[in-house]
Order: C-alpha cells, then sequence, then structure tokens
C-alpha cells in the first residue's frame, strides 16, 4: 500500500513517514524544504528516513516540490499510476505554519495552506485515492471561551489568517467528501512539541535561549495555558485512525451523508506557561530569564482539547507527561547540537 505524505520534511510529517516506514507501509514523502525556519533541520531529517529506509530495506522516496505547482502535483500521481503503484492514501500536512508569521507574510498561508491544499485534494479525487488526511489546527477554535474545545462547537471567528487558511481547509474538505464521496478526516492539533521539533515553537525556542544564557519573552505575562501534545501521541493516534481507514471500520456516522470527519489530537491536560518553563529549567538544570510582553496578535490564552470522539473511534488517549515529553525533546536537542547541558 503506498501512502503519499505531504510536508514529509516537516516535524510531524517526519514523524510520520518513520512510522509508517517501520510499520511496511511504502511511503512518498513531499515537500519544498523552503526557508521559513532551518532548512538543514529539514534536510537532517529527510536523511534520517533515507538512512533508515535503506539499512532496513523498507520504501521511501523523497520528491522535493512545492505543493502550489499543480502540474508537478498531477505529475507525480501519474507517474506513480504508471509504476502500477497506485497511491491509496493521501496524508497532508504540508503548510505555511506559525499563527504569528502570518500577519507578517498573508500570502504564503494563501498559496501554501489554501492554493497547495485544493492542489492536493483535487489530485487525490483525480486519481481515485481512497482516503485523505490533512492536518488542521486548534487554531480554528480562535477566541472560543468554551472549554475544553469540541469538534462540534462553533469555529467561525478566527484571530489569525492562519487559523482562517486551516478553517478554509476543512470546509473544502466536505465539500470534496459531500460532491465525490471522497473520505476525508481532518485533524486538529494542539501544540505537538518532541524531539525533531520545529524552532519557530516555544520549546525549541526556550531551551536554545536558556542554553546561551539570553532572556526568553514571555507573552501575557504567562497568564495562558496550552494542551501541549507529545509527538508520540500524535503519531500513535494518526496511526491508528490510518489502520480504522484502511479496515473501512470508520465514518459511520457520517455528517450529512459525506465521508466527513473533524478529531481534535491533544493531551487533555492543559498546563499553564509558566509552569512549563519550570519543566524547562528543571531538565535543562538553568533558570530562564525572563522578560513578560503583553498578550500579541492573532495568539489566544487558552487551549484544550476534548478527545472523546478521538477516544471512542480508536480506543486511544494522548497522556504523555510534560515533564517527560520535555526530557526527551531536550535529550535529542543536546545530542543534536551538540550543546552542553549548562
Amino acid at each position: 500500500m503506498s501512502i503519499l505524505v505531504t510536508g514529509a520534511a516537516g516535524f510531524i510529517g517526519f514523524h510520520l513517514c518513520k512510522k509508517l516506514l517501520e510499520k511496511k507501509f511504502k511511503v512518498i514523502g513531499l515537500d519544498n524544504l523552503n526557508s521559513y525556519y532551518d532548512q538543514d533541520l529539514k534536510r537532517s531529517r529527510i536523511k534520517e528516513l533515507n538512512d533508515f529506509s535503506s539499512k532496513n530495506g523498507l520504501n521511501f522516496i523523497f520528491i522535493k516540490v512545492d505543493i502550489v505547482n499543480n502540474s508537478q502535483i498531477k505529475q507525480i500521481f501519474e507517474d506513480n499510476l504508471k509504476s502500477k503503484t497506485k497511491i491509496t492514501m493521501v496524508i497532508n500536512l504540508a503548510a505555511q505554519a506559525g499563527v504569528r508569521y502570518s500577519i507578517e507574510n498573508p500570502s504564503a498561508y494563501i498559496q501554501a495552506n489554501i492554493v497547495g491544499f485544493s492542489n492536493i485534494i483535487e489530485e487525490s479525487k483525480n486519481y481515485d485515492v481512497d482516503h485523505f488526511i490533512y492536518a488542521s489546527s486548534s487554531s480554528v477554535y480562535g477566541g472560543n471561551k468554551k472549554l475544553p474545545f469540541s469538534e462540534t462547537d462553533q469555529v467561525d471567528h478566527p484571530v489569525s489568517l492562519y487559523a482562517a487558511t486551516k478553517k478554509s481547509n476543512e470546509l473544502i474538505a466536505h465539500s470534496y467528501s459531500h460532491l465525490f464521496k471522497l473520505s476525508t478526516v481532518g485533524l486538529r492539533f494542539f501544540t505537538v512539541y518532541g524531539p525533531w521539533g520545529r524552532p519557530d515553537m516555544a520549546l525549541f525556542k526556550f531551551t536554545n535561549l536558556i542554553l546561551k544564557d539570553k532572556s526568553i519573552q514571555v507573552f501575557n505575562h504567562g497568564k495562558m495555558t496550552r494542551d501541549f501534545t507529545y509527538i508520540d501521541d500524535v503519531i500513535e493516534s494518526i496511526y491508528l485512525l490510518i489502520k480504522k481507514l484502511i479496515n473501512k471500520k470508520i465514518h459511520k456516522n457520517i455528517q450529512n451523508q459525506a465521508p466527513y470527519k473533524i478529531f481534535n489530537i491533544g493531551n487533555s491536560k492543559p498546563t499553564n506557561l509558566e509552569d512549563y518553563i519550570k519543566a524547562i529549567e528543571l531538565n535543562l538544570n538553568k533558570k530562564a530569564k525572563i522578560v513578560y510582553e503583553d498578550m500579541q496578535p492573532g495568539d489566544v490564552k487558552a487551549t484544550y482539547a476534548d478527545t472523546k470522539s478521538l477516544e471512542n473511534e480508536i480506543n486511544f488517549k494522548p497522556n504523555t507527561s510534560i515533564n517527560f515529553g520535555i526530557k526527551k525533546f531536550i535529550s535529542w536537542y543536546i545530542s543534536y547540537y551538540k550543546k552542553p547541558s549548562n
């Protein structure tokens, strides 16, 4: 079975590709290796996947391509058909990430998250892919006050362009499910962290700055909570959903008769930002120099996932503790960058 994963050099994409390879799937990984953050880190992830697949006799193909380039995306599907190994599932994780950057560079989000998404889902329909899974985000909940966030909540008031593009992805997916009976599953990720993580996210930035004896910026004066979700829990959740899709045991209670589902993927244990920083300090054995700042535009005070729907579907609940997850990340970070821990 061939699975195409876009954003394969990204944080979640890398880990998912490795899991699928371990489970003996053929994986076609796409990524444009853009410069939003350290390209060397992205190349290192791809090297890790190539080395892992080569060492274990697994089938991984990486193609450097931008999903905005529709002619190239069409060609990849066509070439795959000619090779007689039909792509049976597409997992679209490619996106321009980051809430704050969307304020500075909105066109990047429209291109990658709307145009690119539309290209991928259109070719998935054209080439009769069985299932289309895609990354949404907890940011679609915007400034919703009711906690925890549930998939049945109204999400019509995004507070960032990034969130608006992710909500748009869900709407586009529903239209394809309704019109063409394409099976789609959207995944609303809640602050994913762990080894090989993104340099623009809090854990990576805080660890880097603390080790360098530089101050860290803490917004809304630390009065924020996040539903931090460890990467292994995220990947296990996706894998179990993939298994159910393959076995055709999902989509029984489908909305408006369209094979369309949305799942929150979160830890369901919101952590105060200051407690999160204390856990980083504990694992680094080093105090942070904190500079408190006002809330940034596009940010929200709290996220908290209701994951009952996910648990009912796959009989699994993300549950890795913050301390364990941070310890694993710091161990990887120090090893990868060969920095002293104090």
